[in-house]
């Protein structure tokens, strides 16, 4: 059967395989196993695993992993027939959605490869079972027993810990488990396994939530405080109360949270009923624990983001149930919990506000430790949404053009993944307009909607107690993540916009100090300019983000979160973190209003964007007052790499999904 023979050849059919081929070679040089010389199907070979042996080189190493430590590991197999799924996406699927079993049927892993692999796992005591998409099998075991069956060796590595940043907790040192082994894997197997993800519970992502920087030491507040807008405010800023207004609440809709921290419901209840004022369903949220859950809740581990986007996703579409899906903060966690929303097909709309910078991932596939197999395993998810009409957004980040300097401390240019994919609608900030209040003797004004980018704060440091503008700005490196991915090629629906590869630049930081990182050389420390001028570049991996809203914490959001020290309802709020399940909500109050899921939004919103009625405003204005740290518009340009497209009309948007 050839389930994708209504793709017409045309021409621009031929620019989408064009396109469509420039997007796979990810998926078809870098995953593959490694080649043996042995040609006999039981000959084991080498499987790409998750993204811990390079990030730990040079950890200290405490012994070997006690063999009873219980382990839960995910094996990502290939999709089948992946350049067709591709392009059905790309297009639009314009012969219809698919459900999960005709998805399973024509992309996933067949019935007797899926078995093959339960059975060679079963005699080492190792229990496997597969996700109805036929792309994921979820083993439960021991370290003993994955050491035997992958023929690895894991051990004990302290890691060190994570200061605390932009209202984030931090992270004390831990000790954790991992390996810098290939596993391996018969060859008749390993062929269509596409990475092999749980050897280490390394914890791989963090949130992108900010919170306002604290005043210095006797310094007075100001008389009002800023960062306490609600939903409410957020549907007028982008025009989605006329939906909401003509009665569409997302009723009928579903909401997915794919989170990886826990969430306590009666704090979204809460803040919706008595901080609100709105009515919701009383079953409104379910909570799914995927692979064992992601433990107690805990401001520490992250369960403030949970939070927020329950309460933000919700409010925005009252009438719509809500899904948690909370995973462990681990490769196979988070995974597994788009795989687990997928494979479900009952979310109509999916968010995420973790990620992780791409450096992490580029240093361990320099290191000779890791392939692009983990970023192409959440290729396949996003693609299985897609396909099925599932819509997804994924925040962007909170460093501005430097996702990195949050994380492993690098100071260069770099993108947040998942939210890198293709397949993905990646959320960007903005920073409102008007005069924003920062102590007694300090105010700041914004004269039009900006990129976020924290450069309008630096020059008021003395408020914040910096002895510097250029000390201030190192701590304080805050910003929308953007720019362009070095892992993932530019799609078509982005090749086709014109102008996109050109971007303008002010770089306030300079990234300096190069030092090595396992097998690389990233710089570790930045030089300041004040007042940079701009200038001009251009870039050729897929561009991000794509949608931006409000997501400066001085223009934010309040929060109610009861693990918050002191007051539970807390102003100041804001980050990427904000962008993704508002559009998370509101999509599903245009699903409503269309009448039927308008899945993945990118082939069809950059096409508007360039139209003559485009459903965005787009933040070109080249300045340094519209950067998000490096990255600022372009006069006449649709696309700018620190915003996307710019900022949303709902309403409009919404008309143009149910006329198109």
């Amino acid at each position: 059967m050839k389930p994708f023979e209504w793709i017409r050849p045309s021409r621009a059919g031929a620019l989408l395989a064009t396109g469509t081929a420039g997007t796979l070679l990810l998926f078809m040089a870098a995953g593959s196993a490694s080649s043996a010389t042995s040609p006999g199907p039981n000959a084991k070979v080498a499987v790409p695993q998750g993204i811990g042996a390079a990030v730990l080189a040079g950890d200290p190493v405490f012994g070997k992993t006690p063999p009873n430590t219980p382990e839960i590991v995910s094996f990502i197999l290939r999709a089948r027939n992946i350049s067709a799924l591709a392009a059905a996406v790309a297009h639009g699927m314009p012969a219809g959605y698919l459900s999960v079993g005709r998805f399973a049927a024509n992309f996933g892993q067949s019935a007797a490869d899926i078995s093959a692999l339960e059975n060679y796992l079963a005699p080492f005591g190792i229990h496997a079972s597969a996700y109805r998409d036929g792309l994921d099998v979820t083993a439960t075991g021991t370290a003993g027993k994955f050491d035997k069956a992958l023929s690895v060796q894991q051990q004990e590595f302290r890691i060190p810990a994570v200061k605390a940043h932009d209202g984030q907790p931090g992270r004390p040192s831990m000790i954790i488990h991992g390996t810098a082994d290939q596993p391996l894997l018969p060859r008749a197997i390993a062929r269509f396994v596409l990475a092999i993800l749980g050897l280490t519970n390394y914890p791989v992502a963090s949130s992108n939530a900010v919170h306002e920087p604290s005043l210095a030491q006797g310094a007075r507040p100001a008389a009002v405080q800023t960062g306490s807008l609600t939903p409410e405010d957020f549907a007028r800023q982008y025009n989605l109360d006329p939906l909401q207004k003509e009665g569409f609440t997302g009723a009928g809709q579903t909401i997915g949270i794919v989170t990886l921290a826990s969430i306590k419901p009666s704090n979204a209840t809460f803040f919706w009923k008595n901080v609100l004022h709105i009515t919701t369903r009383w079953d409104k949220i379910k909570l799914i624990n995927v692979d064992g859950g992601a433990g107690p809740v805990s401001n520490a581990l992250g369960s403030g983001e949970t939070t927020l986007d329950v309460e933000q996703s919700g409010a925005l579409a009252p009438g719509a149930k809500v899904i948690v899906y909370q995973a462990p903060n681990t490769d196979p966690g988070f995974l597994d919990a788009f795989y687990d929303a997928a494979s479900q097909n009952v979310a109509d709309t999916v968010s995420t506000s973790w990620g992780e910078a791409e450096t992490v991932i580029d240093t361990a596939v320099a290191a000779g430790s890791e392939t692009p197999a983990y970023e192409q395993s959440f290729d396949e998810a996003f693609l299985e949404m897609g396909a099925q009409g599932q819509s997804s957004f994924v925040a962007q980040g909170d460093a501005g053009a430097y996702d990195d300097s949050d994380e492993l401390g690098t100071t260069n240019l770099a993108v947040d993944s998942p939210g890198d994919s293709a397949w993905t609608t990646s959320a960007g900030g903005t920073t409102l307009a008007g005069t924003i209040p920062l102590s007694a003797t300090d105010s700041a004004h914004i004269p039009a909607q900006r990129t976020w980018g924290w450069d309008w704060l630096w020059p008021y440091y003395k408020s914040f107690g910096a002895p510097s503008e250029s000390a201030f700005a190192f701590s304080a490196a805050a910003g929308g993540g953007g720019g362009y991915s070095k892992d993932i090629p530019m799609p078509l629906y982005q090749q086709l916009t014109a102008g996109i590869h050109q971007f303008s630049a002010t770089e306030y930081l300079t990234p300096i100090d190069y030092k090595p990182l396992g097998d690389v050389s990233l710089p570790t420390a930045w030089d300041f300019t004040a007042s940079p001028s701009v200038t001009t570049g251009t870039g050729g991996g897929r561009a991000l983000p794509d949608v931006s809203t409000d997501a400066d914490p001085f223009t934010g959001y309040e929060e109610y979160f009861t693990g918050f020290a002191g007051n539970p309802l807390e102003d100041g709020w804001g980050g990427t973190s904000f962008v993704a399940p508002q559009l998370n909500g509101a999509a599903a109050v245009i699903d409503q209003a269309v009448g039927h899921r308008v899945g993945f939004w990118n082939p069809s919103i950059y096409r508007w964007a360039a139209g003559p009625h485009s459903p965005f405003t787009p933040l070109d204005t080249a300045s340094n007052a519209n950067t998000n740290l490096y990255y600022t518009g372009t006069p006449g340009h649709v696309f700018n790499p620190g915003s996307g497209l710019g900022t949303p009309d709902l309403a409009s948007l919404a008309h143009d999904f149910a006329h198109s």
